[in-house]
């Protein structure tokens, strides 16, 4: 898989605080076996009314926001219930990343899984780079996954931290299982010893 290194684009604002996975992709677009179509379902509820009509008011539905890659959200972004689907459906929609305050643990861990990078800063830095994306749509922001740094449509560079675990997986686009796949020969090595101590544990 392709390293990455850096995701540019244009962003969208949705500074929704506390928006959970349920609203990100309602229980009716989960009765799939795959992953496919789910950008369909992706915050419905705020993009469409009770008709199936786009919202006028739905930042998504603005011509100048539909090629956004980096979407800018609110603090707890993704709390609720554990919901893959949530992710896997931002990413059909065209997202590679999600700026806000703070974001729900489970939906943090299942995000970096699946290369959806989420980087977190201060509240005051992400309204205002929501301020500027309003201001000037279209306007690009860049995040350098190397560097850890977020530069605003304005030019300014703000730094970011992330544990070296989920840089690498966003990075090298690695899920736990390839992660723990990388120390197979420290399994294998340990089992040996193990098994030779306890044979008896050993199920053959």
């Amino acid at each position: 898989m392709t390293r990455l290194t850096k995701i540019a684009g244009s962003a969208a604002p949705l500074s929704i605080d506390n928006l959970d996975t349920d609203q990100i992709m309602p229980k009716q677009f989960l009765r799939i076996i795959d992953k496919a179509g789910l950008a369909d379902g992706l915050l419905y509820d705020l993009r469409f009314d009770e008709n199936g009509a786009p919202r006028g008011d739905c930042v998504l539905n603005r011509a100048e926001f539909a090629k956004a890659r980096i979407l800018i959200g609110g603090a707890n972004f993704g709390c609720g219930s554990s919901r893959e689907h949530a992710v896997w459906g931002l990413q059909q929609y065209g997202f590679a990343a999600v700026i806000a305050p703070s974001f729900a643990e489970i939906f943090y861990s299942n995000a970096m899984n699946n290369r959806l990078l989420l980087v977190q800063l201060e509240r005051d830095v992400v309204d205002m780079l929501a301020r500027e994306v309003t201001e000037t749509p279209g306007a690009v922001i860049s995040i350098d996954l190397e560097g850890q740094t977020v530069v605003s449509a304005s030019g300014k560079p703000y730094a970011y931290s992330i544990g070296a675990r989920h840089k690498r997986m966003v990075m090298e686009g690695m899920d736990t299982v390839d992660l723990t796949l990388q120390s197979l020969a420290q399994i294998e090595a340990f089992e040996t010893v193990h098994f030779e101590r306890r044979r008896w544990a050993r199920v053959m």
